[in-house]
C-alpha cells in the first residue's frame, strides 16, 4: 500500500512540474507589476462536476510564502471534486500548484469523500507546518466533517488529511483555521479550527495539526467564523451572527470560550446578477493586536442602493469601534456614485502597528449596482500605509468577467462566498481571486489568479482621505441572535 501510494506520488509531482514550468514564464512577467496571473487550474473531468472551474480561495503569507487554495470543479448543489492549492516561495515571482491528496474520490490517492469544500489555510512557525482545513461533503451533500490536510516542506507537498472532526448526523458547514504565530505568546503555536453546527464550534491543536482537541461551543449561532490571534495569545473570533457581526473570545488557549458580543448590525444591499454572495466577515490582526474585521454594508448609501466595504477594530474582542459609532468606510468610490462592491478580502500587515499599519484590500465590484441582464463583474485593489487614515484611489485588477462565465450553484452564479489578501515579501499584498473568461461550449474557464502589489511604491494619484460619512440607510426590526438555517455548500 505504501509502495502504491509512492508510485501515484511520484507521476504527481511529475505532472507538478509541467504545471508549473507553464506558468514561471507568465508570473516572471509580473514580478514587479500588478497584472492579474492565473496560478492554478481545474485538471478533472467528471461529467458530475462543473469543469473546469476554481472559487473560493483562501490564502495566508508568512515570509517570502503564500500558501492559496480554492475549490476545484464545483458541483451546483454543493462542494467541488476537490480542494487545489498554489504557493509561493519568492514573494510571487513563480507558483507551485497541485490538488490535495486522499480527500474525494476523485483525489490522487482517492479520498473516501465524495465532496469537498470551504478550504481555509494556516500557518504554524512553532512546528514549522502549514495546514489546510477543509469540510469533507457526504454522499447525500451533508457536510460530514471538517479535515485537515499539513505540509512540512513550505507548501510544497501535501499529506493524507486528518479528520479534526466528524459529524454524527449535524450538519457542518463554514470551517476557518489560524494559528497562534506569536513567539512571545504563552500559547505559541495552539492552532484553532472553527466551524458551524447550528452553533459556533471551536477546536484546538497542540501538536502542528496532527491531533484536535474535543469540540467547544462557546454558544450562539451563526456562519462564518474567522478566529484570529492577538500577540497576547487571545483569540478572537468575529463571524456573521443573524442580526449583524459578533466576536467571542478565549483568553486561556482555547480551554474556555467567553460568551459572544455584538460588533455592528449588518445593512446589505441585494446584489445583482443572481451573484452568491452574503456578508461574511474577512477578518486580520495587527502588530499591536488590534483586530480588523470587514464586510459589505449599505448604510452610507441612500435608499441601501449599493454596498461598500466596511469595518470595526478592536483591541480586546469585546469593546470594538462600532458599537459606539458606525462602522468604518472603506473610501474606494464616493457614497454618491453607482458602484456595488462585495467579497472583501481584507489584510494587514502584522508586522506594522499604530498609525503605521498597512491595511490591504481585494474585492468584487460592478461599475454599477443595478446591471440588470448586463452584470460583469470586476475585481479591485487598494491599499493604507496610515492605519486607514488615507487609501490609495482604486485600481482594476481583472475583469469585465460576464456573471455567465462563472459556475453556477443552487444559490446563484459563484466566484466564492470569500476571497483573500495576504502580506509577504515585505511590502508585497497578494490579493487572491477568481476570474472566469467565456467558455468554449459548455466547458467553463474560471481559475484561481493572484497579483502583487508593492504597497509602499508612492501612488501617482492622490490618496483618498477616510471621512466620517453620514448613514443614509438604516434597516430595522433586527432580531437578536437569529439562528441562520445551514449554508448549502
Amino acid at each position: 500500500m505504501l509502495v502504491g501510494r509512492g508510485k501515484r506520488r511520484r507521476v504527481a509531482s511529475v505532472a507538478l512540474l509541467v504545471l508549473v514550468g507553464g506558468l514561471a514564464l507568465a508570473a516572471s512577467v509580473y514580478a514587479g507589476s500588478v497584472v492579474a496571473t492565473p496560478i492554478s487550474s481545474d485538471p478533472y473531468t467528471n461529467q458530475s462536476s462543473q469543469h473546469r472551474t476554481q472559487l473560493e480561495p483562501d490564502s495566508f503569507g508568512w515570509g517570502n510564502t503564500v500558501v492559496a487554495t480554492f475549490q476545484t470543479g464545483r458541483f451546483f448543489d454543493g462542494g467541488s471534486s476537490n480542494i487545489g492549492w498554489a504557493t509561493t516561495t519568492n514573494a510571487g515571482r513563480t507558483w507551485t500548484t497541485g490538488m490535495l491528496p486522499a480527500t474525494t474520490i476523485f483525489a490522487s490517492p482517492a479520498g473516501p469523500w465524495s465532496r469537498i469544500s470551504d478550504p481555509a489555510v494556516a500557518y504554524d512557525p512553532l512546528h514549522e507546518v502549514w495546514m489546510i482545513s477543509t469540510l469533507a461533503i457526504d454522499a447525500s451533500v451533508s457536510g460530514a466533517a471538517v479535515l485537515t490536510s499539513r505540509s512540512t516542506d513550505g507548501g510544497i507537498t501535501w499529506s493524507n488529511p486528518v479528520t479534526t472532526s466528524e459529524s454524527t448526523g449535524t450538519f457542518y458547514d463554514k470551517n476557518w483555521i489560524t494559528c497562534d504565530t506569536w513567539v512571545q505568546s504563552p500559547h505559541y503555536g495552539n492552532c484553532y479550527q472553527e466551524w458551524d453546527d447550528s452553533r459556533m464550534t471551536m477546536s484546538v491543536s497542540t501538536d502542528g495539526g496532527l491531533t484536535w482537541g474535543t469540540p467547544k461551543f462557546p454558544g450562539g449561532s451563526g456562519v462564518g467564523g474567522q478566529p484570529v490571534v492577538q500577540p497576547n495569545g487571545n483569540v478572537i473570533v468575529p463571524y456573521e451572527g443573524g442580526a449583524g457581526i459578533r466576536s467571542f473570545r478565549s483568553i486561556d488557549g482555547g480551554a474556555t470560550w467567553q460568551t459572544s458580543v455584538p460588533v455592528a448590525s449588518v445593512s446589505e444591499h441585494g446584489v445583482a446578477g443572481n451573484l452568491r454572495t452574503s456578508p461574511l466577515p474577512s477578518a486580520e490582526v495587527a502588530g499591536d493586536g488590534t483586530v480588523y474585521v470587514a464586510w459589505q454594508d449599505c448604510r452610507f448609501r441612500s435608499g441601501c442602493s449599493s454596498n461598500d466595504i466596511v469595518y470595526s477594530t478592536s483591541t480586546d474582542g469585546l469593546v470594538w469601534s462600532s458599537q459606539s459609532s458606525p462602522p468604518t468606510r472603506v473610501p474606494i468610490d464616493p457614497t454618491t456614485s453607482t458602484v456595488d462592491h462585495f467579497i472583501p478580502g481584507f489584510a494587514v500587515d502584522r508586522s506594522t502597528s499604530e498609525s503605521t499599519t498597512r491595511l490591504a484590500l481585494g474585492y468584487y465590484y460592478y461599475p454599477v449596482a443595478n446591471c440588470g441582464g448586463s452584470c460583469a463583474l470586476r475585481v479591485g485593489f487598494v491599499s493604507s500605509t496610515d492605519g486607514g487614515a488615507s487609501w490609495t484611489q482604486p485600481r482594476q485588477v481583472a475583469g469585465p468577467i460576464s456573471v455567465a462565465w462563472i459556475a453556477s450553484t443552487n444559490q446563484g452564479v459563484m466566484v466564492g462566498d470569500y476571497m483573500s489578501t495576504s502580506f509577504a515579501g515585505g511590502n508585497f499584498a497578494f490579493p487572491i481571486f477568481a476570474v472566469a473568461k467565456a467558455k468554449t461550449g459548455a466547458t467553463f474557464d474560471e481559475r484561481a489568479y493572484s497579483a502583487r502589489f508593492d504597497v509602499t511604491i508612492p501612488s501617482s494619484a492622490s490618496l483618498v482621505r477616510a471621512r466620517k460619512d453620514p448613514i443614509r440607510y438604516s434597516k430595522h426590526n433586527f432580531v437578536p441572535d437569529l439562528e441562520l438555517p445551514p449554508v448549502t455548500k
